[in-house]
């Protein structure tokens, strides 16, 4: 969530600062402009003012004509020789009363237009916004009118080099002014995603924590908005409300399972007194017998379900291998019994589990492999480690499960309708699976071809929280 609200942020903030800047950009170009515009409309004005005095052509014989002319063509000469500004004096018919250079003269393009322009009264148009990257020059024209009409024109054409580089330096103010603020813009929202998603992250940790079995995690309610505040108080409430639900509904089943206990033997005890008045090979009360005893079962695995879900596990560092060697061990005559052939490839291979907790899960698991193999076939168990996990993997070559089957293996009281005559209660392997899920591990169920079922133990081989923090396993 970070990384897609964090550049959401920026970008939002980099528009809003090029909203700013640009128009701040194009009004400190536009004001920059307009300073020289204004400074040249000055100069022409003046320029219009000496030449009112000289209303003859250039081939006038008047002295007093003639030196008011060289005056004239003398500011022109100065000013060019100083500012680098194309200036000129022309008669209406594009004749030079001044000019300087001498071969500046109003003939074709923007000076032209300017000098068109001016001819009809009035002042040239401001010229068109010059930008850094154009090499242009400004052109302004002014009329030289006396008595009432317009006998020469005065234009000036003045180079754009200065301010483009004032522009340009301007420019360079606002872009680091922009890229300072930007910076700022970037640490607030980095501070303002952290703020935000700082309870989200904590919320989202202790959600996996719940979810994986560890019940007593809550969440911080310090830092971030009051509604995520909120949210966390609501959270811990639920939290609580489920444990205390769940803590109910163990302590339901455990108190069940023991207070039945007590009737159900007394009841056994009756049948079989009953049993002594009926001939050995009655068939009824061998029925009551086998369901009596199953139900017992299925208190004492309800009570083992009950303890299981509520103990905490005793977490170590166990060898996997030996485990397994020795339960392969420990199952190898109930095996033999049914002409069935139990193998183990069992390397050295440690992993953090609850030593107890893995032995009840590998019982269960190979109990079941063995039960349902017919005579004649193999049941292999497998120690494998891929670095962050080690796995024991019990195959058999039984009749199989349906893929509906396989999503239902596990399931309290579940069994396969086509193995409703085989002894069980089908609460083994929930209690195997709750007994490895309390210690980080987990229980699955795959086909096996071309018949039977596999089943991988898996526990992890890296530390777990709390247990010898930063401690991992190597490869063995």
């Amino acid at each position: 969530m970070h990384t897609r609200l964090l550049p959401l942020l920026i970008v939002l903030m980099a528009a809003v600062l090029l909203a700013l800047g640009v128009p701040l950009a194009v009004s400190l170009a536009g004001a920059q402009q307009q300073e020289v515009v204004v400074d040249r409309i000055d100069d022409t004005a003046r320029f219009a003012a000496l030449a009112q005095f000289v209303t003859e052509p250039a081939d006038t014989s008047g002295n007093d004509v003639n030196e008011r002319r060289e005056t004239l063509s003398a500011e022109l000469r100065s000013y060019y020789e100083v500012y680098g500004i194309r200036a000129g004096v022309f008669y209406r018919n594009d004749a030079p009363m001044a000019h300087a250079p001498d071969f500046f003269l109003p003939r074709a393009g923007e000076v032209r237009d300017a000098f068109e322009e001016a001819l009809l009264s009035r002042r040239s148009h401001d010229p068109e916004q010059v930008w850094p990257w154009q090499r242009s020059t400004l052109v302004v024209a002014s009329p030289v009118i006396r008595d009432g009409d317009v006998v020469a024109v005065v234009v000036t054409e003045s180079p754009t080099g200065q301010m483009r580089s004032r522009i340009l330096q301007g420019w360079l103010v606002i872009a680091a002014g922009e890229a300072a603020a930007m910076l700022l813009a970037v640490g607030a929202a980095l501070r303002l995603t952290g703020w935000v998603l700082r309870p989200v992250r904590v919320l989202d940790a202790t959600t996996h924590d719940i979810a994986t079995g560890r019940l007593k995690s809550r969440v911080a309610e310090a830092g971030g908005p009051p509604e995520l505040r909120r949210l966390a108080r609501s959270f811990n409430e639920m939290a609580d409300n489920v444990e205390n639900v769940l803590e109910q509904q163990r302590a339901f089943v455990a108190d069940a399972s023991h207070q039945l206990r007590n009737p159900l033997s007394a009841l056994l005890l009756r049948i079989e007194l009953l049993a002594l008045e009926l001939p050995e090979d009655n068939e009824e009360i061998a029925s009551v017998r086998a369901e009596g005893k199953r139900l017992a079962q299925v208190l004492d695995d309800l009570l083992d379900l009950a303890l299981a879900e509520h103990s905490a596990p005793d977490l170590r560092i166990v060898d996997i291998g030996a485990v397994a060697a020795e339960r392969v061990a420990a199952w190898s005559p109930s095996a033999d019994a049914k002409d069935v052939t139990l193998t183990g490839v069992c390397p050295p291979t440690t992993a953090w589990a609850d030593p107890v907790a893995l032995s009840s899960a590998l019982d269960a698991v190979i109990d079941n492999a063995v039960k349902f193999t017919p005579s004649g076939e193999t049941v292999e168990v497998t120690v494998a480690s891929n670095g962050d996990t080690a796995t024991v993997v019990v195959t058999d070559n039984g009749p199989g499960l349906t893929d509906e089957e396989l999503t239902r293996v596990g399931d309290r009281f579940w069994r396969s309708g086509r193995h409703q005559n085989i002894k069980g209660s089908g609460l083994g392997l929930s209690i195997s699976r709750a007994l490895l899920v309390a210690g980080g591990g987990s229980l699955s169920y795959e086909r096996h071809e071309p018949h039977g079922v596999r089943v991988t133990v898996s526990v992890p081989r890296n530390a777990p929280a709390g247990e010898a923090d930063g401690q991992g396993l190597t490869e063995r």
